[in-house]
């Protein structure tokens, strides 16, 4: 008679194979909950805090090991960090000198813009900030805008555009160099008079108007007749244009106060130099 045949059931186990992959997937889990509960923190923080926690990630050398943790409301190491550099006095100088042209120079082409009858000259008044300052040019025609042709005598709108521009320089500390230029064309007139006594008689007629509105006694330092010998355009040396008066606001210049001496020995030998 044949044995009873035992029948063996296998029970399947699900854990061998992956049994343990959830455990890596929670601990990442939890890993980025900390990394967006670490950001809200920071984000809460005042800035001293947020400043020590990048100081660390840079340079983690800078906290002392035992030092007070931030985390638990102690000190900072803001104090070990490296000091920031000190402001260079006369690059600061410098740009404090030039906000004070700029807003000069805006409130010129303001006022000039608001009169109806010198706003037609808008185009011959140059005003702009150059190497040396600020530069103000009046820029002749060959009628002549500003100054009889042939003549140092000023024309009366010429008187108060400068009025406007001596009230406005008045106000700063910087010093003001006149120059006056002439185009190629031989002056026709006495012999003894040519383009140089030309040039220099018209800068000193300006500077004369803007003492009488607002500029102080010492504040001019120099009033030149460089005739035709910096052209304007160059290209043409008997253009109009190259007929005009600049008026120049020069930049401070920290630790040497500009003087007479400065200015005229600045000056070609040729020029005709007047000063007060």
């Amino acid at each position: 008679m044949d044995a009873p045949r035992r029948i063996v059931k296998k029970k399947s186990k699900h854990g061998g194979r992956h049994g343990g992959a959830w455990k890596v997937a929670y601990a990442d889990f939890v890993t980025a909950m900390m990394a967006l509960f670490i950001v809200l923190w920071i984000v809460g923080q005042s800035k001293s805090v947020k400043e020590a926690v990048a100081a660390y990630f840079k340079d983690p050398t800078v906290f002392q090991s035992g030092a007070p943790s931030i985390l638990k409301g102690g000190p900072t190491p803001e104090m070990r960090l490296p000091p920031p550099p000190a402001p260079n006095p006369d690059v600061a100088r410098r740009d404090a000198d030039r906000v004070a042209l700029e807003a000069t120079a805006a409130a010129l082409r303001e006022q000039i813009h608001g009169q109806v009858h010198l706003a037609k000259l808008e185009d011959k008044v140059k005003i702009e900030i150059v190497d040396e300052g600020l530069r103000i040019e009046l820029v002749e025609t060959a009628q002549g805008v500003f100054f009889d042709v042939g003549s140092a005598r000023i024309k009366p709108t010429t008187l108060e555009i400068l009025g406007l521009i001596g009230g406005e320089v008045g106000k700063l500390p910087n010093h003001v160099m006149l120059e006056g230029h002439t185009d190629s064309r031989p002056y026709v007139g006495p012999p003894s008079y040519t383009n140089w006594e030309l040039s220099a008689d018209r800068a000193n007629a300006a500077r004369r108007i803007l003492d009488n509105n607002g500029l102080r006694p010492d504040q001019v330092a120099s009033v030149v007749g460089y005739a035709d010998r910096r052209l304007a355009n160059r290209s043409d040396p008997l253009d109009a244009a190259n007929r005009r008066i600049s008026i120049i606001v020069r930049f401070q210049k920290a630790g040497t106060p500009l003087n007479r001496s400065n200015v005229s020995a600045a000056a070609p030998r040729l020029d005709r130099v007047l000063t007060r």
